[in-house]
């Protein structure tokens, strides 16, 4: 399933019909070893010019890192989990 989710983000980046493909908690598959992030490094490299990519989740591997632009690692100070509030489709999933 990664590899068919990967061909799709592939297809959209390199389509031209997006100015903008977000490729949401990525980096958990590449960390976990179901993705091998030189592919999505090549890829990056050799993306069409205007197209911005977003690459989300934790740990991002340190070759994604060094091709970036930018990278932010976000960190919590408080979320509603603490409170008893379960995560709620939509916002957390």
């Amino acid at each position: 399933m990664v590899e068919e989710a990967w061909a799709e983000g592939v297809e959209a980046i390199c389509s031209g019909a997006w100015d903008l493909v977000i490729l949401d908690e990525i980096n958990y598959a590449i960390s976990y070893g179901m993705l091998d992030p030189a592919k999505v490094v090549e890829t990056l490299k050799s993306k069409p010019e205007m197209v911005h990519i977003i690459l989300t989740g934790r740990n991002a591997h340190p070759t994604i890192v060094e091709v970036a632009d930018t990278v932010t690692e976000m960190r919590q100070v408080k979320h509603a989990y603490e409170k008893g509030v379960m995560a709620q489709r939509g916002i957390e999933y």
